[in-house]
C-alpha cells in the first residue's frame, strides 16, 4: 500500500490530506479524523479499506496535525466541512466516476453528519462512528463557566487496548493539552446546526459506537444520529467497546462490517 500526501488550499490555511493508494481502485473512501489527532492514526483502516478495493485520503483537519493554523482550534466546522469537500473533490478529479463513501469518527462523525446535510446527495454512503452530536446543551455549560475544562483526553477511554493509550499519549501530532473557547463555541453550533438541519434522505448510513464508551455518552449521541437516519440506517453498538472502536480488541469484526457497508453502497 502506498501512501502520499497532497495539499488543498482551505478555508483558513493549508490542508494536509494523506492518500492511500490502489493501483486499481473500484471505490473512494474519504476519512474524517477526530478532536486533537490526525490521520496518521488511521493508517490501518486504511489498508484494510485499500485491501478491499478502495482508494482513501484523509486530510488534518485545520489546526490539525501537519496541516495549517493553531493547534486544535477550530473557529467554524462549516469551514471544516468546506475543506473536507475540497479533498473530496481532488479526488473525485484524480478518479473520476469512482463512488464516494464518507467516514467519521468523533469530531469527524459530527463533520460527516453535517457534511451529509450539505453534501449527501454527491455521497455513495456515510459511516458515522462515535459521533460528537447530541452535546450543545453540555458545550454550553462548559462555556458559561468561569474557566473552560483544561484536562487532556484520557488515553483509557480510548480503548480496551492499553497500547492504544500508550501510542496516544506519546504521539507527539496528538493535542495533549485543554479546550480553547473559540473550539468549544464551534463545537456548540455544529451540534445546534445538526439539530436544526436536514435528515439523511435516502443516503445510506451506518452508525457504529461503543457502549462503554465514557468519552462522547452513547446516551446522548445516539438520539441525535436517530433524529436523522432516513430511509437506509444501519446501526450497530458494540458490546463493552470505548470510545475509538476502530482500535478496539475487537476492531477487525467492527472494520469488516463497516467494510462491508462500503461494499454494499458502492456496489455497480
Amino acid at each position: 500500500m502506498s501512501e502520499r500526501t497532497i495539499n488543498i488550499a482551505g478555508t483558513e490555511g493549508a490542508i494536509e490530506a494523506h492518500v492511500w493508494g490502489n493501483d486499481n481502485p473500484e471505490r473512494i473512501v474519504v476519512i474524517a479524523h477526530g478532536y486533537g489527532e490526525h490521520m496518521g492514526r488511521y493508517e490501518y483502516v486504511a489498508q484494510l479499506l485499500v485491501e478491499r478495493g478502495a482508494v482513501v485520503y484523509g486530510p488534518d483537519h485545520i489546526g490539525h496535525g501537519t496541516s495549517e493554523g493553531e493547534r486544535a482550534l477550530v473557529r467554524d466546522f462549516e469551514h471544516v466541512v468546506d475543506d473536507l469537500h475540497a479533498v473530496v473533490g481532488a479526488a473525485r478529479e484524480n478518479h473520476p466516476g469512482l463512488p464516494v463513501v464518507l467516514i467519521g469518527h468523533s469530531m469527524g462523525g459530527m463533520i460527516a453528519m453535517r457534511y451529509a446535510q450539505r453534501h449527501g446527495d454527491e455521497l455513495a454512503g456515510v459511516v458515522i462512528s462515535a459521533p460528537v452530536a447530541g452535546l450543545a446543551e453540555v458545550f454550553r455549560q462548559w462555556l458559561s463557566m468561569p474557566e473552560l475544562p483544561d484536562d487532556p483526553i484520557d488515553p483509557d477511554v480510548l480503548s480496551r487496548d492499553p497500547e492504544v493509550g500508550k501510542a496516544y499519549a506519546a504521539d507527539p501530532l496528538v493535542w495533549h493539552e485543554g479546550w480553547k473557547r473559540p473550539t468549544l463555541e464551534a463545537f456548540a453550533a455544529a451540534n445546534e446546526a445538526i439539530a436544526a438541519g436536514p435528515d439523511f434522505g435516502d443516503l445510506p448510513t451506518y452508525y457504529v459506537h461503543g457502549d462503554a464508551d465514557a468519552l462522547v455518552p452513547m446516551i446522548a449521541a445516539r438520539p441525535a444520529v436517530e433524529a436523522k437516519q432516513g430511509t437506509d440506517f444501519t446501526e450497530r453498538i458494540v458490546a463493552g467497546a470505548r470510545h475509538e472502536v476502530f482500535n478496539e480488541t475487537d476492531k477487525d469484526e467492527t472494520l469488516g462490517d463497516v467494510a462491508a457497508f462500503v461494499d454494499r453502497v458502492t456496489a455497480v
